[in-house]
């Protein structure tokens, strides 16, 4: 008996790794992420599977799960969005599962940031603009190392993803403008590869103000940086003057042209 915790990917089923979809099409047990996981993606679960919803489960009754699956010696999948190494509060469920000594496995999945930034057809590097791309999140609930808090991030000025933040988009406006500058891009997108996808694209200046005629509240990730932007310095790495291992070689080779 193993327990997969599976990345479920952003919503659209389609974006599944083909291991994910194949445990979910064969699953017996399943605890899943209910105010998170696309319906979509549960639905792909056989209609004889027992599911659990996550959303209002204490750490108690996830480990009444996962020991009824043990005694019934069946794989149990742990359904999380997105990629569960990001927010995905895995850590103390593998702390339980080392104590009752099940064996487990994890399933990577696509993360919102990524979905988004298909969605935008958007690179999230730049050449001489921005290197470096930071995953994080605004304070809240669960407080944010001090020297991890908004101000500190943006003196990078790098690629800024932010999750479970868009209800404060006029705090955290107002906050990255004093680094990036009111005219950065930035962009909003809801529900990144879901049916109700929606897509805002503004700058740091007026990016809350239509964030909230959208009524934009949470599911969404902030995308922020010049990076995003299109008039930016083209890449060396297809420039004919540029050479690499890769191209050295095939030039040394003719190619591969007989």
């Amino acid at each position: 008996m193993k327990v997969f915790f599976v990345g479920a990917g952003p919503g659209d089923p389609d974006l599944l790794t083909v291991r994910a979809m194949r445990l979910l099409k064969e699953g017996e047990i399943c605890i899943y992420a209910g105010s998170l996981v696309s319906p979509a993606v549960v639905a792909l679960l056989p209609e004889t599977a027992d599911l659990y919803d996550s959303a209002g489960m204490t750490l108690e009754e996830l480990e009444a799960i996962f020991v009824q699956a043990k005694q019934r010696d069946i794989d149990l999948i742990r359904l999380h969005t997105g990629d569960p190494s990001i927010y995905g509060a895995i850590r103390e469920q593998m702390n339980i599962l080392d104590r009752l000594k099940i064996d487990y496995e994890v399933i990577p999945g696509i993360s919102s940031f990524q979905a988004a930034a298909a969605t935008l057809k958007s690179e999230l590097t730049a050449p001489e603009i921005a290197q470096t791309i930071i995953l994080s999140r605004t304070s809240g609930r669960t407080p944010m190392p001090e020297a991890q808090e908004l101000e500190h991030l943006a003196r990078t000025q790098a690629t800024l993803c932010l999750f479970l933040s868009v209800h404060k988009m006029g705090e955290v406006a107002a906050e990255l403008a004093c680094w990036y500058g009111k005219k950065c891009p930035v962009a909003v997108v809801f529900h990144a590869s879901w049916p109700d996808e929606k897509i805002i694209s503004a700058t740091l200046a007026d990016i809350a103000v239509k964030v909230a005629a959208a009524q934009i509240k949470k599911t969404a990730m902030i995308i922020v940086g010049p990076a995003l932007a299109r008039d930016i310095p083209v890449s060396k790495l297809y420039h004919r003057h540029f050479s690499h291992g890769y191209r050295q070689a095939e030039e040394q080779s003719g190619g591969g042209q007989q």
